[in-house]
């Protein structure tokens, strides 16, 4: 093989981290001495450019019309043009019979409603930015969307959550084509994480979805969030609440998606993930200030959510802190910054 051709596709209105975070590691491996090299091109609806959400316009390179394989790999970018872009019959089609001449095929954020609409979805497992993941499932129910993994790989097939998670997934696919170690350079080159697991969840301590709109089930998040260690056991929070147990569970099926106990869990888990990261507090204080009755406990919980034990987790993202020096779980409100809009 003498390159790996790949085409991303691009419409008006796509995001352009999208796109840069699945050309810019690439270019990166290439520059690393990747062989066979990556050959990267950006196919637009009749070879135009396109003006991205941000505004900045990108010459499209290839008429995706009349574009042909063989191709490594085709990746559908998002954005907030996706929707348009999948009820455009032409481009749909295009993506489809692009897909039968692909080893790889790919898409960023809600690009996989593209993906969907072009039948390529159908049977798998997929995800997309957590926003937008109760949408596309109920647009395809033929698809099983998971919106907690950062990335998802079914046989040929990948789907990245969005924006940044183009890294994580291409980095990926740099991994597997050129092996871990040229990953990992590009990873430092780009100063950017290596490799976060593909079923690392979405939404973690700072990228925190908009409060619920329900003022009871606002009220409980919040005090949720400001208490991890104390009493959050079902009746608790239904009395604090002033409803029944039963009442607050369909209130949190409604607006949450999950029950009181799931989101608890939940949140003292993503709370672990944050202070494993970002401390060196031993594991039975870290269980401790989330909730945990123990660490081995946690460790179950952390296993199950995040396919991974706190050690593991720790050692691949642990960054510089002194223990004690951090926020406490119960700041993570006023810590959490804002979401990035779909992309």
């Amino acid at each position: 093989m003498i390159e790996r051709r790949v085409v991303v596709v691009g419409y008006d209105d796509a995001e352009l981290m999208d796109i840069a975070g699945v050309t810019t590691p690439l270019h990166a491996a290439n520059r690393l001495g990747g062989q066979p090299p990556y050959r990267i091109g950006l196919a637009t609806p009749g070879g135009r450019a396109i003006t991205c959400g941000s505004g900045l316009v990108l010459q499209g390179q290839e008429r995706l019309e009349r574009l042909t394989g063989p191709i490594d790999t085709l990746v559908v970018a998002g954005g907030d043009g996706h929707e348009a872009a999948a009820e455009d019959r032409r481009l749909v089609a295009h993506v489809r019979r692009l897909a039968g001449e692909s080893r790889r095929v790919a898409s960023v954020c809600t690009g996989a409603s593209v993906l969907a609409a072009a039948g390529l979805l159908a049977g798998r497992r997929a995800t997309t930015h957590w926003a937008y993941a109760r949408k596309l499932a109920s647009l395809h129910p033929e698809v099983t969307v998971d919106p907690a993994p950062i990335y998802i790989r079914d046989g040929r097939v990948s789907t990245a959550a969005g924006v940044t998670s183009a890294l994580d997934l291409t980095l990926a696919f740099i991994g597997e084509d050129h092996g871990p170690k040229l990953a990992r350079d590009v990873a430092r080159g780009l100063v950017t994480y290596l490799q976060r697991p593909g079923n690392q969840a979405q939404m973690s301590m700072f990228v925190a979805p908009p409060s619920p709109e329900h003022a009871v089930v606002r009220r409980i998040v919040d005090h949720v969030g400001s208490h991890l260690d104390g009493d959050l056991d079902a009746a608790t929070l239904a009395t604090l609440a002033g409803v029944s147990e039963r009442h607050l569970a369909r209130l949190f099926g409604a607006h949450i998606g999950e029950s009181p106990a799931r989101f608890v869990r939940r949140v003292r888990t993503e709370a672990a993930a944050h202070l494993l990261a970002s401390t060196a507090l031993p594991l039975p204080v870290v269980a401790r200030r989330c909730g945990f009755g123990s660490a081995e406990t946690l460790r179950e919980a952390f296993t199950g959510r995040y396919g991974l034990p706190p050690s593991r987790y720790r050692a691949a993202h642990a960054i510089s802190a002194e223990p004690g020096t951090e926020a406490r779980p119960g700041e993570r409100g006023r810590a959490a910054g804002h979401a990035h809009p779909p992309g």
